[in-house]
């Protein structure tokens, strides 16, 4: 796969340092309900960010107002230095879009329906690259509409990079794509992270997230409540692992104050049935914890550990889980 970046390689002396997306306080409603409450964020040029956040979370919403497809109520967008207000149509030649949902035509072969988003751009890459680079070769005959899944998102994705952009927003580009597919898109966003673009890039995969983004933005309720890289955030929790157990009855007897006190454990929190204990150690705070169960007659159902993840963070500053929505 070729990683060519002519538009790319050729940002103006007036574009070098310029953030790639500056937004600030950015505020959407929809009758009364608030989707975007004074958001915060800046992008800068040549780096892959995410938006985090749950279903509900304003993620969407605010890509896309930064895309021009929704209007904004209050506050700044600048995208590549220039606003949709004054700037519309030089923006939609230097931008790359791949909705949540792109609804294309069934009956068109890959080939020509990439042919025909090239049309749209006086200047772009050629129909063959752009086909090549998603690695859709051998479908290029086939109709879209007898694409699976994975190979409907890498045609998405042909068609938000046939104009060559600058600055590329991808909003949940791998939701319900099996793991190989996933993955496959993946290296192709990888691809383009490493040819110098921007990209901007909502997930509620906190893996997809931790692989791919150089910094992240978790977004909840319309505000972001948490900013840095993966690895800085995950550093936030103190911890490096999170213990995870089931034991009937524990609910009413155990209480939180009981766990955070055992060897090893920093912080402890109830949800559900299930309770999850962020640790420093796992060879101090798993026996501790098992001594705590027996001393009290609780019988342990599961247990699980995992290194701490984005999604712990988010966890830990919501107190929900992030699919709760």
């Amino acid at each position: 796969m070729t990683s060519t970046t002519p538009r790319a390689a050729l940002a103006t002396s007036a574009d070098a340092g310029r953030p790639a997306l500056r937004v600030v306080g950015l505020r959407k409603r929809y009758g009364d309900v608030v989707a975007v409450d004074g958001l915060d964020l800046t992008v800068a040029s040549g780096e892959c960010f995410g938006l985090l956040g749950p279903n509900g979370a304003g993620k969407t919403t605010t890509i896309e107002i930064c895309e021009g497809l929704t209007a904004l109520d209050e506050g700044t967008v600048e995208v590549l230095g220039r606003r949709w207000t004054d700037d519309e149509h030089a923006l939609r030649e230097r931008l790359g879009i791949q909705l949540q949902e792109t609804q294309l035509a069934e009956k068109l072969t890959v080939e020509e329906t990439v042919r025909l988003f090239r049309s749209f751009y006086p200047r772009g890459r050629s129909v063959d690259e752009v086909i090549d680079l998603v690695q859709l070769g051998e479908k290029r005959s086939a109709r879209v509409g007898k694409l699976s899944g994975g190979q409907k998102q890498r045609l998405a994705l042909a068609c938000a990079m046939v104009g060559d952009p600058e600055l590329i927003f991808l909003d949940e580009p791998t939701t319900g794509l099996d793991p190989q597919s996933r993955r496959q898109l993946w290296d192709l966003i990888v691809e383009l992270r490493a040819s110098g673009r921007s990209i901007v890039l909502t997930t509620h995969y906190m893996d997809e997230a931790e692989r791919l983004c150089d910094r992240v933005a978790i977004v909840d309720h319309g505000k972001v409540i948490a900013l840095g890289t993966p690895r800085t955030l995950i550093a936030s929790l103190g911890a490096e692992h999170v213990v995870e157990f089931t034991s009937p009855g524990s609910a009413e007897v155990l209480r939180v104050e009981e766990l955070e006190a055992l060897d090893g454990v920093q912080s402890a929190r109830l949800h559900g049935e299930e309770w999850s204990l962020e640790v420093t150690e796992l060879a101090r705070a798993v026996p501790a914890l098992l001594r705590e169960l027996a001393r009290r007659g609780l019988p342990l159902d599961a247990l699980v550990t995992h290194s701490a993840t984005l999604e712990d963070v988010f966890v830990s500053l919501t107190g929900r889980q992030l699919r709760d929505g």
